[in-house]
C-alpha cells in the first residue's frame, strides 16, 4: 500500500486511478491468456485451422 501511496503522491493522481488502471491491465492480460488457451484447444480438437506465414502472405497478396 505504501508504493501506491507514493505513486499517487509523486504523480498527483488518485490511488483509485492507479487501482483501476491495474485492474484493467490485469483483465486484459487474463483475457488474452484465456483466448490463447481456447484457440489452442480448438486447434487441437480440429475445430480451427492454422496457417503458415507463407500462406498468410499469399492470401493477402504480400508474397514475392
Amino acid at each position: 500500500m505504501e508504493r501506491l501511496n507514493n505513486l499517487a503522491d509523486m504523480t498527483g493522481r488518485s490511488k483509485t486511478y492507479y487501482v483501476q488502471e491495474a485492474v484493467q491491465e490485469k483483465i486484459s492480460e487474463l483475457e488474452m491468456i484465456y483466448l490463447a488457451k481456447q484457440r489452442a484447444e480448438n486447434v487441437r480438437a480440429g475445430r480451427s485451422k492454422t496457417y503458415t506465414l507463407d500462406e498468410v502472405l499469399e492470401r493477402n497478396g504480400l508474397s514475392d
